[in-house]
């Protein structure tokens, strides 16, 4: 299924292919070698200070920390993503021996973005989910008082829309869609650069 993104001048192919499907191949397959690219891909991105604040704990289908990452999910992301070969929670850590961070959630942020587009690089696809129970990850993964769960990704290869029921068969195959880009770029406040 082709979901390249409609952009007003060219992008490279891994940002124009990159969008977030809720269909995952049950029998999809995440090489190790493809899950270390793309754990090198997040570890090589930019953050403040090379502070590096991202963290990823790794769930591969069929093993425990699989299960409970699948497991902090809602109802809602439970109903796709346990088809996910590959579960990973995204943490951030917040402090380190000089103190606090500046700007954790950015690092963490970039480090996802290049995982997320290696995936892309790698065949595979990848959806970011918000909907999961942070706190009790806190608790389930033993996280230090200075690390935060952020985010969870799956990883897989692309499944057909018909795996989904309908609600999500339909978003599934909508038009993908941005705000304009005379919206987000500026060259002051309400007037657009382009």
């Amino acid at each position: 299924m082709n979901k390249d993104a409609e952009t007003s001048a060219p992008v490279h192919p891994l940002i124009r292919q990159r969008w977030s499907p809720r269909a995952l191949d049950p029998d999809g397959q995440v090489s190790e070698q493809a899950l270390r690219a793309m754990l090198e891909a997040a570890r090589w991105a930019p953050s403040h200070g090379n502070t590096q604040p991202a963290r990823y704990l790794i769930g591969r289908r069929g093993d425990q920390t699989h299960q409970r990452i699948f497991d902090l999910l809602s109802d809602r992301n439970k109903g796709w993503a346990r088809a996910a070969p590959v579960l990973i929670l995204g943490c951030v850590v917040t402090s380190n021996e000089k103190g606090p961070l500046p700007m954790p959630e950015y690092g963490a942020g970039l480090a996802t973005e290049n995982l997320v587009l290696q995936a892309v690089a790698e065949g595979l696809v990848a959806h970011q989910m918000g909907g999961f129970r942070k706190d009790e990850a806190a608790a389930v993964f033993s996280l230090p008082d200075d690390v935060r769960a952020l985010v969870v990704i799956a990883v897989g290869a692309l499944g057909s829309p018909d795996l989904l029921d309908d609600d999500r068969r339909r978003k599934e195959l909508s038009p993908r869609s941005r705000l304009p880009l005379a919206d987000i770029a500026l060259s002051e406040w309400g007037r657009p650069a382009f």
